[in-house]
Parts: C-alpha cells; sequence; structure tokens
C-alpha cells in the first residue's frame, strides 16, 4: 500500500449488518400478506417455505450488494479537498472543496445507533443536487464527530461572551404546541384514509364500513359526521404529539467555538445539523395560526445555501427552534444574532387603509364565489336545494373570511434598524423576517393598476439567503420606496424621482 493509499478510509464494515437487519423488517412486513395470498392457492406449509425462500433470497441478496458497495466505496478528507470514490460497473468520483463545504450533518436511526454508527452528509449547500453532498453511510460516531469538528473548524475561535455555549434546550412544556400546529388535521386525515386502504388490501373494506355504521345506526347523520370528525382529530392529535416526540426530544441549540450554530434533536433518530454563522444573513419568526392564537411562535434561520434534505422530508435544515412562547423566541433570536435585543421585536410601521380594502375585498370575493356558483346553478335548474346551500355557503364563509383579512392587515408591517429590515405579513401563517442590510443585493418593486389607484406598492428585497426574496406588501407609496432607499442606501437611488415641491 502506497503512502497516498493510507489516506484513504472505508465506511464501516457494520452496514452489511444494517443492510441485513433493514431487509429482515422489510420481508417481514411482506410476508402476512403474501402468505395469506399463497395459503389460498396450496397449502399452509408449502406457503410458508415460498414466503422463507423469498424473505431469505432478498436479505441475502441485499446484504451481498451492500458488501460490494463497501468493499468499492473510499473517502478521504484532504488538505484541500474532500473526495468520495464509490461504485461497481459505474464509478462514481466526487470532490468538494473544503473551502466550499458549509454543512457537515450527522443522523443516526434507530439501529445506526445501537451499533454506534452515524450517516454523514457534508455538503456546500448549493442547489445543484447530489453533485454537491457527499454522503457517508455509515461511519462510527467517533469519525462522524472528527469529521464535523475538522470540516467546519475553519475559523479561528471568537472570544468567550454571553451568547456563546448553550443558546437554548428543550422545555418539555412546549410539546403543548404540538396538538395546535396543522399537522394534527392532516395526521388526522392521514389515519382515516390508511384505515381505509389497509382494510382494502386485506379485503375488509366492506366490514369496516358496516361495522362503522351499525355503531351510529340510531344516531343523527349530523351527529355522525361530528363524531367521526372528532375521532379523526384525535388521531391527528395523538399523532402530532408522537411526531412532536421524535423529531425534537433531545433538543439543544448551541454555538460552537469557531462560529458554528449546531442543533441536536431527536428521539429515535438522533440529528445534529450545524449552520456556519458566516452563512447566517438573518432569522425568521414564523407564527401558523393556532400557533400563534397560544402565543408562541418558532425561530428559522435565513442563511445562504440551506438545501432541503430530500431523504429525509422531517429535517428542517433551516429550524433553530421549535414552536415556543414568543419571549423565548425573540430571545433566542437575539442570542443568534448576536444582539442585545432581538430585531424581530421593533416596533413596525403599520400600512394604510387601503392595504385593508384590498384584503377585504379579495376575501370577500373568495367567500361568496362559491355561494354565486350555487345560486346561478341553482336558477338555471331551478333547484330549490342549491339556492338554500349557496345562502348557507355565504352564512358559513363570510364571517370567517372577514376576520381573517382584518388578521391579514393587522399583521402587515415593516421597519429598519442600524443592522436589518424588518417585514411582517401573513395570517393563517405569520412571518416576521428581520434580515441583514447587507444581505440585500437587489430590489424589485411592483405596481398593479388597483394598487396605484390606491397609492399602494410590494417592495421585495432580493437576498441570496433563505427564500431569496423577502416581500413588503401594500405599502404607501412614499414609506415603500423611503424603506427601501433607507435600508441600503446607494442601491435605489438611481432610479427615484425627487418631487420638487412649490
Amino acid at each position: 500500500m502506497t503512502p497516498a493509499d493510507e489516506d484513504w478510509r472505508r465506511l464501516d464494515r457494520r452496514t452489511v449488518l444494517v443492510t441485513a437487519a433493514v431487509m429482515t423488517g422489510v420481508a417481514a412486513g411482506a410476508a402476512l400478506p403474501v402468505l395469506l395470498a399463497l395459503a389460498a392457492t396450496m397449502p399452509l406449509w408449502q406457503a410458508l417455505l415460498w414466503v422463507a425462500a423469498g424473505a431469505a433470497l432478498l436479505v441475502g441478496l441485499s446484504a451481498a450488494g451492500d458488501h460490494i458497495r463497501w468493499r468499492r466505496t473510499r473517502y478521504r478528507i484532504g488538505p484541500e479537498r474532500a473526495e468520495l470514490h464509490t461504485g461497481l460497473l459505474l464509478t462514481t468520483r466526487r470532490s468538494l472543496a473544503r473551502e466550499r463545504i458549509r454543512s457537515v450533518d450527522l443522523a443516526a436511526n434507530p439501529l445506526l445507533r445501537v451499533l454506534g454508527l452515524v450517516k454523514v452528509r457534508i455538503g456546500t449547500g448549493e442547489h445543484t443536487g447530489g453533485a454537491s453532498t457527499l454522503e457517508l453511510d455509515p461511519v462510527t460516531k467517533a469519525e462522524g464527530e472528527r469529521l464535523r469538528r475538522l470540516l467546519l473548524g475553519r475559523q479561528a475561535a471568537p472570544e468567550p461572551g454571553p451568547h456563546h455555549g448553550t443558546l437554548a434546550a428543550l422545555d418539555p412544556a412546549w410539546i403543548r404546541y404540538a396538538p395546535v400546529s396543522f399537522v394534527a388535521p392532516l395526521l388526522g386525515g392521514a389515519a382515516a384514509g390508511a384505515l381505509m386502504q389497509v382494510s382494502e388490501w386485506f379485503g375488509a373494506q366492506r366490514d369496516v364500513i358496516h361495522w362503522i355504521g351499525d355503531r351510529f345506526r340510531d344516531t343523527p347523520l349530523a351527529w355522525t359526521i361530528a363524531a367521526l370528525i372528532a375521532a379523526a382529530l384525535i388521531a391527528g392529535i395523538l399523532g402530532a404529539l408522537g411526531l412532536w416526540i421524535e423529531m425534537w426530544w433531545n433538543y439543544r441549540l448551541e454555538r460552537e467555538p469557531g462560529g458554528t450554530l449546531r442543533v441536536r434533536r431527536g428521539l429515535f433518530t438522533a440529528r445534529s445539523l450545524s449552520l456556519e454563522e458566516r452563512r447566517l444573513r438573518g432569522v425568521e419568526l414564523v407564527e401558523p395560526l393556532g400557533v400563534r392564537a397560544f402565543g408562541a411562535a418558532r425561530v428559522d434561520a435565513v442563511a445562504t445555501g440551506i438545501v432541503k434534505d430530500e431523504q429525509d422530508q422531517h429535517a428542517d435544515h433551516k429550524t433553530l427552534l421549535p414552536a415556543a412562547p414568543r419571549a423565548t423566541a425573540h430571545d433566542v433570536a437575539a442570542q443568534v444574532l448576536r444582539e442585545p435585543t432581538t430585531p424581530t421585536a421593533t416596533p413596525l410601521t403599520p400600512h394604510p387603509r387601503a392595504a385593508r380594502s384590498r384584503r377585504l375585498r379579495r376575501a370577500l370575493a373568495a367567500a361568496l364565489l362559491p355561494a354565486a356558483t350555487l345560486a346561478v346553478l341553482g336558477t338555471v335548474l331551478d333547484t330549490t336545494g342549491l339556492h338554500i346551500a349557496a345562502a348557507l355557503s355565504a352564512l358559513l364563509l363570510t364571517p370567517p373570511a372577514v376576520l381573517l383579512a382584518l388578521d391579514a392587515y393587522r399583521n402587515l408591517g415593516h421597519a429598519t434598524t442600524d443592522a436589518y429590515l424588518i417585514t411582517r405579513s401573513g395570517t393563517v401563517r405569520r412571518t416576521t423576517v428581520a434580515l441583514q442590510r447587507g444581505g440585500v443585493i437587489g430590489w424589485t418593486i411592483r405596481q398593479s393598476l388597483f394598487q396605484r389607484r390606491a397609492h399602494l406598492l410590494s417592495v421585495t428585497a432580493t437576498t441570496a439567503a433563505g427564500e431569496g426574496a423577502y416581500t413588503v406588501h401594500d405599502a404607501d407609496e412614499t414609506e415603500g420606496l423611503t424603506f427601501a432607499a433607507t435600508a441600503v442606501p446607494g442601491l435605489l437611488e438611481p432610479f427615484l424621482e425627487r418631487r420638487q415641491r412649490t
């Protein structure tokens, strides 16, 4: 072996054991329905033999394939580049310049945790797919920590201060915000759909429907519907609680020497997500309607190069703090930004009443459109029931639409501080963004015909971080342009016309 070859390392050989264990679980899950299907056409002992042989073949082939992958995969961290070579028939060689590496994230499912292993994802933060990411699956936990420190420890450690060490840690009381998130009703609907799907697989869907019908045989239809919705919501609430525990248990937000923010969380699947502070351009205070009603908010990072993990839809790489009391969220935002007070709590300039009128008109149009459609159909078809449905639709939809429109108007606002520009908008999902003024690379000014008549405009700050653009909606013409010109001096002035007073 040459000295150059000694620099190369292999993945942990226990990856074959992990693959075999996972495929054993897959085979066990698929065995029951296959066994039932085969038992209907042959003796039970023959069906058992066929299922066992198929499961053994599946597990054996998967383990053999992973063993070949392990033998053919090598990686090394050189002075200038991180490299990964893998593949059998088609060899893939990936190489990342170390100065471009922005994240080293660790994740370990329950099986990997039992074996002391982790999956490491090394990324540059660029939106170029797999070419900007190296994945080492798996290595030992100690090796994963070594790689994280080695690749993210490029900066000199700053002097200790009040915003170092642990910035936030889990408070179990935060779990009370899980049931009021939008996840609960979605999970409730998914649970009901899964019940019907599984019953269909086993040919028992009709029996399930008949069983539910027998339980509510003497119950009025309205109460039956209410009971089924309540059951689905209870299932959704339980699911939301379980999901929150899995995602956020053992949560801790830390600032490490060298200027790295690290989020650690997860009950069964442990995750460690790192964010270099030099990529940070601000924070976003997110308040979904249900969470906001209970005085809570979560904190997201506005940073360059955050790419959502397509293989882990629950690993939101930009969330620094889950839903927590709003005062806690403001405090964490201030610590993340190294500010004495958080810019997200800055008093905002309200928007003109014309902005309220625009929201009321749009809300009324959305609420009355279904009623108008039903009324027209009722007139064409000469059906009284459709006219009644139109009236009920208007009565049920109009009040919440008006309330949401008024709330959306109250939430509008913008401001600037010495270092940040702040904008807030939204009702179902209210967001307050504090963006570094130095992170703005351009402005987009939009003014529709109706906005022009109302002397309003929308100002969008373009940035390389976060969502890429943050908008001040329906601001007063003068205030909106002044806001943009003040936030980033010199960027918009060449396009402004100063009106001379006479």
